[in-house]
């Protein structure tokens, strides 16, 4: 019998093992008409049938002003968390006009979900940055009233926020919200959080339901240090259909596109229309957070071909081309980012550390006999320090 079992293996299948199958980029060489783009990164404007954008002047300059002031306060954080202010850091360099672009299609009632990294989304709420250092910083632990700018909290466990969007924008339904002025929900999450089965399940609950969510994927095409291609072998936005409802992908990189799209997708669901998943086509400019190294995995030559497509170069030149803006206003900007800079680094050098205790506060509505046992452990604990330094 082993002898037979020994040829039965040996006798080709046909087809390779799973690990040797043939290696595939499906993302990298997708059809380009596949992306939906409205501002190229020369600067050029095109348009799409599809999703018009009627856009004025000064709304561009809007978004310009965004763009720049977002990618200083995540250089400050950078370097704050390299000084040692910040334990850590999760960057959006070369994001930024996918959230810029989708955080100002959204309306005041809409209510965003975000992961851990949606900096640019968070200014475009109205949330002061210093309430996302003190998160990283350790001073608080990451609050702040997600009713106050409709923007939920940063949520760490990758891909949870889908399901808790899906139930928001169920109880959305349900309480009769719904409309052409309605509310609507957008989550946000990455490329290698569609291989969680949070988000799959976010996906099922959200189409038989006909929830009225857009599912925004940011995919910079490296989860930590795993390419796209070790997370499908298909672009991700078609993934949509198997699930039932549609999905696009867009230029991450081209704030217009970000903007239309997801304005059109958000008022489809407003109308009760259901999801849409949109796949923002982008690329992490820096590392997956300050702990990563990416020189380790990727080519320096992928880095410098999308520093061509860079999201605030191409509305630069976009404005000087089309004359709807003055080097004057380029200075002024860049001025105001240096001062929001200034504030963002002084504000977190100068944040109080909490007292050790209060770490216990806010555990549970009512004090249980374990939880003060615990409180007054750590406080002896902590009054021991005081008294060995009395004691030299």
């Amino acid at each position: 019998m082993a002898v037979k079992d020994a040829g039965r293996a040996a006798r080709p299948t046909g087809r390779a093992p799973a690990s040797r199958a043939p290696a595939r980029e499906p993302e990298r060489q997708a059809d380009s008409t596949e992306l939906i783009q409205l501002l190229t990164p020369e600067g050029e404007r095109v348009e799409h049938p599809g999703y018009p954008l009627d856009i004025s002047a000064e709304e561009v300059r809007g978004l310009y002003r965004d763009l720049v002031i977002v990618r200083r306060i995540d250089f400050e954080a950078i370097a704050l968390q390299r000084q040692g202010e910040l334990g850590i850091w999760a960057s959006l360099l070369g994001q930024e006009a996918a959230q810029v672009g989708s955080g100002r299609a959204l309306q005041p009632r809409d209510m965003a979900f975000p992961t851990y990294r949606e900096h640019g989304v968070a200014w475009c709420r109205g949330l002061d940055p210093m309430k996302l250092l003190e998160l990283f910083r350790g001073v608080s632990h990451g609050g702040w009233d997600p009713k106050a700018h409709n923007f939920h909290l940063y949520t760490i466990v990758i891909g949870s926020q889908t399901l808790h969007a899906t139930g928001y924008a169920m109880g959305i339904q349900r309480d009769g919200l719904l409309g052409e002025d309605g509310e609507a929900v957008i989550a946000y999450f990455g490329d290698g959080a569609t291989s969680q089965g949070d988000v799959n399940e976010a996906f099922i609950w959200a189409s038989v339901n006909n929830a009225p969510v857009v599912f925004f994927c940011q995919n910079n095409q490296w989860a930590i240090s795993e390419p796209l291609e070790r997370q499908s072998r298909v672009p991700l936005y078609h993934r949509a259909t198997g699930f039932g409802f549609p999905g696009v992908r867009v230029d991450g990189n081209d704030v217009f596109a970000c903007l239309a799209v997801t304005r059109k997708a958000m008022q489809a669901a407003r109308e009760g229309q259901g999801p849409t998943m949109i796949e923002a086509f982008t690329y992490r400019m820096g590392a997956h957070t300050t702990t990563d190294d990416p020189t380790r995995y990727r080519l320096s030559a992928e880095l410098e071909a999308w520093k061509l497509k860079d999201p605030i170069e191409r509305v630069k030149q976009y404005l000087i081309r089309t004359g709807q803006a003055e080097m004057s206003f380029f200075d002024d900007v860049d001025a105001e980012a240096a001062e929001v800079g200034l504030r963002v680094r002084t504000g977190c050098q100068q944040m109080p550390d909490p007292e050790p205790t209060s770490i216990f506060d806010h555990v549970l509505t009512d004090e249980t006999e374990q939880l003060a046992r615990e409180r007054a452990e750590f406080t002896t604990y902590l009054d021991s320090f005081v008294a060995q330094e009395a004691a030299r």
